[in-house]
């Protein structure tokens, strides 16, 4: 009866319950109701994928290596042969999901792990999820575009319908390559210069901004789709973050041009500077150690004892990304590094709109807006 209960507990979750044993693909196939197979051809697949067996599970421990009442000398054998470096034919392997399962190749995967290889070459079928959970219709949406693509890079993104959206973006690019004369780029050759010349340069300049840490539950994948889709798509026009226009062209092939002419390394920050002045009133006697506390910071840039109604002016320089605005950033360095201070009584920000700032190293005034 226990025995029983068991194996129907691993049929429902399709998980491995028993440590000392790899994952069964009857169960995983059941629970995620994977009956549709496609040929993936072969490639080199990474060790720790490989988490179970089609048929063999029973022989093999949580690590992969076969269990005591299994012989050893077929083991040994594949170990020397890899070892030796001698050329072993692909082991077979189904996939579901991003996770692999030995078809035909135990004794070969168990081998190369107890070797600490990083990977293997397999013949894989890859077997479709067809229940409609979201994370099942998103791994589809990405196996279609995986398919049309080639691209070997993985790109996750966590929303569904935007697999879709690079995959147009794609198709444009390809129209674009297919304008000069006597040239036909296919699909998957579109789809490599694209990953080169357009994403992975706006996804070097997302990262360079720690657009990410806004964010949380994103990739890197998906903020590359939001950003495109409103500066090539929608055309949104900002209330803030306008600076953004002048990083990244409201045309993909135009911000393909440009980055064309840089290095990564001269890639344009997705960051600005911006200053601001604090009027800060504090309790008598606190005046110098406050002072000296806040000149302190990297950001102060400026402080002045002032005789009147106000009795310290600060002045801040702040780095923000160009998806925040002044405000949120200013106001927050304002309340964790000023207004936490037990003497200050209050604070009044000031953000200038036009400057006008006197160069002494040179005669006239240089306007900045």
């Amino acid at each position: 009866m226990k025995n029983n209960t068991l194996d129907k507990l691993k049929h429902f979750f399709g998980k491995r319950l028993d440590p000392d044993e790899v994952k069964s693909f009857t169960a995983d196939q059941e629970s995620e109701a994977a009956y549709d197979a496609v040929e993936r051809g072969i490639c080199r697949v990474p060790l720790d994928q490989i988490v179970g067996s089609v048929g063999r599970y029973h022989d093999f421990d949580g690590k992969f290596r076969p269990k005591q009442h299994l012989p050893t000398d077929r083991f040994e054998q594949v170990k020397k042969k890899m070892r030796e470096g001698k050329e072993l034919p692909p082991v077979k392997l189904y996939q579901i999901k991003d996770e692999y399962y030995v078809l035909d190749g135990n004794h070969r995967i168990a081998a190369a792990k107890d070797l600490k290889r990083s990977d293997i070459r397999a013949s894989i079928v890859e077997f479709i999820p067809s229940k409609n959970t979201i994370e099942n219709v998103l791994y589809r949406e990405r196996a279609v575009f995986v398919k049309k693509t080639r691209l070997p890079y993985t790109i996750k993104l966590t929303e569904l319908g935007q697999y879709a959206y690079l995959l147009n973006q794609i198709e444009l690019h390809q129209k674009q390559l297919n304008r000069s004369p006597g040239k036909t780029v296919s699909i998957t050759e579109a789809a490599e210069d694209w990953y080169l010349t357009i994403y992975s340069p706006l996804v070097a300049i997302i990262r360079k901004g720690n657009l990410l840490n806004h964010f949380k539950g994103r990739t890197l994948d998906d903020l590359y789709a939001y950003v495109s889709y409103h500066q090539w798509e929608k055309g949104r026009r900002r209330k803030y973050g306008i600076g953004i226009d002048n990083l990244i062209p409201k045309d993909m092939e135009a911000f393909r041009k440009k980055m064309a002419q840089k290095r990564e390394f001269e890639y344009p920050e997705m960051l600005r500077e911006i200053t601001a002045f604090i009027l800060m009133n504090i309790r008598a006697k606190d005046e110098n150690r406050i002072m000296d506390n806040l000149f302190s910071l990297n950001e102060v840039r400026e402080i002045h004892s002032i005789h009147g109604t106000v009795d310290i002016l600060i002045k801040i320089v702040l780095t923000r990304d160009l998806l925040s605005s002044d405000a949120e950033i200013i106001s927050e360095f304002v309340t964790t590094h000023m207004r936490q201070i037990p003497e200050v009584v209050s604070t009044q920000t000031l953000i200038p709109g036009r400057s006008m700032i006197k160069d002494q190293r040179r005669s006239g005034n240089e306007d900045i807006t």
